[in-house]
Formats: structure tokens, sequence, C-alpha cells
């Protein structure tokens, strides 16, 4: 299986950084992002990794050319000269893909089992696999008792999309910013353009299955802000 690491956004809340460097590269004990997340990757098997870029592209490219691309294949999906958000990046790199693939952001930094989302995806034929966990977030996803996608809810507005008019009994968990998708998922998106992967989901939810991996209890940390560096610098040493 391969895997993408989405490392092209310009990483607003990391600032000031993120003025002169990718977020990708914001290091934590002096290891940057995007190395934990491809030693993460590799410790479960991967060996070839598709990354897209944008802000401070060249530095990106040049970290992983230093690094001999850390041992593995890595291709870089270019979006200059506009930054194509998760489902642009997706469509626009969807040309390395033919079989299911990882998806991760990556600022995110985690302890979750990939072995076992594979497998839970590929037991239940899922169109998407998405790891969720039940912790603090002004938006959650929203899921049935079989952990199937049923909606969205922003907690602050109190804005929702369902896939069915009833929101009684579903289970609200957060998103971890890692999917597996299936390749057929392309066949699905009529967007061209920037636009977010999100906006699919909730309109694919209604006609195929999408699953929710729950992994609470485990390690998550979204290192996006200087706050969240600190926090991440505690756990991964």
């Amino acid at each position: 299986m391969k895997a993408m690491l989405f490392a092209a956004g310009l990483g607003t809340r990391l600032k000031p950084f993120t003025e002169n460097h990718p977020k990708a590269l914001a290091p934590v004990n002096g290891k940057p992002l995007l190395q934990r997340n491809i030693e993460y990757l590799k410790s479960y098997g991967f060996t070839e990794i598709v990354i897209n870029v944008f802000h401070f592209a060249d530095q990106i490219i040049d970290f992983l050319n230093e690094n001999n691309n850390f041992d593995i294949t890595i291709h870089i999906s270019d979006e200059r000269p506009e930054v194509l958000e998760t489902g642009g990046g997706l469509v626009n790199a969807k040309h390395f893909f033919d079989t299911d693939f990882l998806v991760m952001n990556v600022d995110i930094l985690t302890d979750l089992n990939i072995s076992n989302f594979i497998k839970a995806h590929q037991e239940n034929n899922a169109i998407i696999s998405l790891a969720v966990s039940d912790r603090n977030s002004s938006r959650k996803l929203l899921f049935d008792e079989k952990m199937k996608l049923q909606g969205w809810r922003n907690l602050n507005t109190n804005e929702e999309i369902l896939a069915k008019n009833d929101s009684k009994n579903l289970k609200e968990l957060a998103f971890s910013g890692i999917h597996i998708i299936k390749p057929e998922l392309f066949n699905n998106i009529n967007y061209e353009g920037k636009f977010s992967i999100m906006k699919v989901y909730m309109e694919l939810m209604k006609t195929e299955t999408i699953l929710g991996f729950n992994h609470s209890g485990g390690i998550l940390i979204d290192v996006g802000r200087p706050s969240s560096v600190l926090e991440a610098e505690e756990v991964f040493k």
C-alpha cells in the first residue's frame, strides 16, 4: 500500500515559523514533522510515499534530497501555483494510486496502529475508512452503531450535515486526519481546483459505505500551533 502525506498547507496557525518555512519542517525535539511521519509510515512497512507541496515547496524537496528520501521511494505532487486543499490535492495526485492507499496530514503525530487500521478497512470493504477518536474538537463526525458515517456537526455554530433527517443516537467523534481510500473514490468526485475532500465525503456517505475506525485512548496531537509543538515534545522524544 502506498501512502500520501498532505504537506502543502500554509500552516498559518504555526506562525511565525511558517512565515519562512513549510509546516512540514516544523521541528519537534529537533526532528521535523515530515521526517517523523516518514519514519512512522516506514515502521509499518510503507516504502512508497507521495508528498504534496506548495508553501515553501523547494525547502521540502531540498530536505528530502539531503536525506536521500529516507531510503524509500518518494513522489512529489507539486501544487504550485495554487494550493488545492485536501480534495484538490488528492485529485492532483490520483495518477499515483491504483490500489487502496493511506493518507495523513503531515502535522499529525500519533501512535495509531496502522496495521489494525488497514485490517479493519480491508475486512469491511469500505470505500473510505476514517481514523477517529473521542477527544475535544469543535467539529465532529457523526456515526451510527455500525460506525458508518452519517454526518458532520460544528459544535460552536450547531451547523450540521446529515445523511438522513434523523440525527438521534449518532456518536460524535473527531477526525484524526488519517484516511484509507479506495481509488474508486476518484470516480465519484465532480469538483475541480481547490476543494475540501470532506465536501465529497458528505455527499458520498448517502450512497457509499464510509466507516470510522475508533482509536480513542491512544495518542494524537495536531501540531498546528506553537503550544501544541510543546505538547508534542513532551510525548515524542
